[in-house]
C-alpha cells in the first residue's frame, strides 16, 4: 500500500495526481453543502431514530436540514426498485438488462429521474413532518423543491466525479458524508471515557478510551477480511489445456458477502416504515405499538431487524447470482465444474455453495448491523458513539472498491511506460 502512496505522489503520474485533487475537491464542496442550512428551518433536536443512517450518509446534512438533507438517499432507492423491476416483474426492464451497456445505461437514466421524483415526495413529506401545521402550502412547497435541487446537484457531483475523477462518484460522497462523522465520534468518547477530576479515573478513562479504539479497529479488520473473502469454485474449459500442460486454472469466484450493505438497507428501510407512518399520522395507539414492538430498541423489534437482513440476504445473493443462469453461460462458453456433470446438476452445485456462502455473510452482516444497537443499550454512552454499523460497512467497502482502482491505474500507466521503452 505504501509503495502505491508513494507512486501517486511521483511526478511522472501527474494526470492520476489530478484526478485525485479533483476528487477532494468535490468532496469538499458537498462538504460545504451540508452545512448550508434551507432558508426558514431550524436544526433537528429530536431523535433521528430510523432516520440516523440517512443522517449519516448525507455527512450531517438532514439532522441540520440543509440543502443537502437527503443526500443520495432518494437515487439509491430507485435503484433498489428497478433492480427489483428488472426480476421479470416488467419485461420492459428484463429486457432492458440484457441489452448490456445500453441498456444498463438506459436503466441507469430512468433511476436517476425516478430518484428526483422520489426524492420531490420525500422532501415534501419531511416538509409537512418537521415544519409543523404552522407552515402553509407554499412554504412546504418551497422546502420540497430546495430539497429535490439539492439531491439533484449531489449526483451531479457524483457524475464529475466518476467521469474526472477516481472511484465510484455517488459511493464516495456517501462515504465522505460517514467519514465526516468520525471526528466528532471520537472526540465525544474520549469526553466521555476520560474524567479529569482525580488521577485514578483519568487513568481507567484513557485504558477505557483505548479498548474502545482497538474494538473500533477490530471490526474494521473483520469487515476487511469478509469483503475480501471469497469461494473459488475451479473451472475447466474443453476448448483449453489444464495446468498441468502450462494452462492457468480458472476460478469462478463466489464472495462470501455477495449482497453487499444492501440487505441492511433493505431490512433499515422496511422496519422503518411503521415508524415513518406513525409519525406522519400522529396516532398515539398505532405510535405507542410501534414503539413497544418495533422500534430497534426492543427485543421483538430487534429479532425482526436481524431476521429481515438474513432474509434480503439471501433474496438480493440469489437474484444477482442465479444458479441456473451462472450454470447456463458456464456450457455455453464450453465450461464445466471438474467432477459435475453440466446442467441441473451444476447449477444445483451453486446453489449449494452460495446457501452456505450466505448464511456466513447474512450472519456477518446481522452482527455489523446489530453491534451498535446492542452497544448502545448496554453502555451508557452517547447514541452517535457506536461501534460497527451500516456506515463502517459502507466505508470500507467503498475505500476498497477505491484503492483497487487507484492501484489498476497506476499498473496501467506501468505498463504504458514500459512499452513505450521498449519501442
Amino acid at each position: 500500500m505504501f509503495k502505491q502512496i508513494k507512486e501517486i505522489f511521483n511526478p511522472k503520474n501527474k494526470g492520476l495526481r489530478k484526478k485525485l485533487l479533483f476528487t477532494l475537491g468535490v468532496l469538499v464542496i458537498f462538504k460545504i453543502g451540508t452545512t448550508i442550512s434551507i432558508p426558514g428551518t431550524e436544526a433537528i433536536t429530536s431523535d433521528l431514530g430510523f432516520l440516523e443512517l440517512m443522517n449519516a450518509m448525507s455527512g450531517g446534512a438532514f439532522e441540520r436540514f440543509s440543502i443537502f438533507a437527503l443526500g443520495v438517499a432518494p437515487y439509491i432507492n430507485a435503484s433498489i426498485i428497478m433492480q427489483l423491476l428488472q426480476m421479470d416483474i416488467i419485461p420492459y426492464f428484463s429486457d432492458l438488462k440484457n441489452q448490456g451497456y445500453t441498456g444498463r445505461r438506459k436503466l441507469n437514466q430512468i433511476s436517476r429521474y425516478m430518484g428526483i421524483a422520489i426524492a420531490f415526495i420525500q422532501g415534501y413529506a419531511f416538509a409537512f413532518a418537521f415544519l409543523g401545521d404552522a407552515a402553509g402550502p407554499f412554504e412546504y412547497m418551497k422546502v420540497a423543491v430546495i430539497l429535490t435541487a439539492g439531491t439533484a446537484l449531489v449526483l451531479w457531483l457524483g457524475d464529475q466525479i466518476t467521469q474526472k475523477g477516481i472511484g465510484n462518484g455517488i459511493s464516495l460522497i456517501i462515504m465522505a458524508g460517514i467519514i465526516a462523522s468520525l471526528p466528532g465520534m471520537f472526540i465525544s468518547a474520549f469526553n466521555e471515557f476520560v474524567n479529569l477530576s482525580t488521577t485514578q479515573t483519568t487513568i481507567i478513562g484513557f485504558v477505557s478510551y483505548f479498548v474502545f479504539i482497538l474494538l473500533y479497529l477490530g471490526v474494521v479488520v473483520g469487515i476487511i477480511f469478509v469483503q475480501q473473502a471469497e469461494r473459488r469454485i475451479p473451472i475447466q474449459y474443453a476448448n483449453r489445456t489444464t495446468s498441468s500442460y502450462g494452462g492457468k486454472q480458472t476460478y469462478m469466484p463466489i464472495k462470501i458477502n455477495s449482497a453487499g450493505v444492501i440487505p441492511v438497507i433493505f431490512a433499515s428501510v422496511l422496519i422503518s416504515v411503521p415508524s415513518s407512518i406513525a409519525q406522519f399520522i400522529k396516532n398515539d395507539a398505532f405510535k405507542l405499538f410501534v414503539d413497544k414492538y418495533i422500534n430497534y430498541d426492543t427485543v421483538t423489534g430487534f429479532i425482526l431487524y436481524l431476521v429481515l437482513i438474513l432474509f434480503f440476504a439471501y433474496f438480493y445473493t440469489f437474484m444477482q447470482l442465479n444458479p441456473e443462469e451462472l450454470s447456463s453461460n458456464l456450457g455455453k462458453n464450453g465450461g464445466y465444474i471438474p467432477g459435475i456433470k453440466p446442467g441441473k446438476q451444476t447449477s444445483g452445485y451453486i446453489k449449494t455453495v452460495l446457501s452456505r456462502l450466505t448464511i456466513i455473510g447474512g450472519v456477518f452482516l446481522m452482527l455489523i448491523a446489530g453491534l451498535p444497537i446492542i452497544f448502545s443499550n448496554l453502555s451508557n454512552l452517547p447514541s452517535n458513539i457506536i461501534i460497527g454499523g451500516t456506515g463502517l460497512l459502507i466505508v470500507v467497502g467503498v475505500a476498497l472498491e477505491t484503492y483497487n482502482q487507484i492501484e489498476s491505474q497506476l499498473i496501467s500507466l506501468d505498463f504504458n511506460k514500459r512499452s513505450y521503452r521498449w519501442i
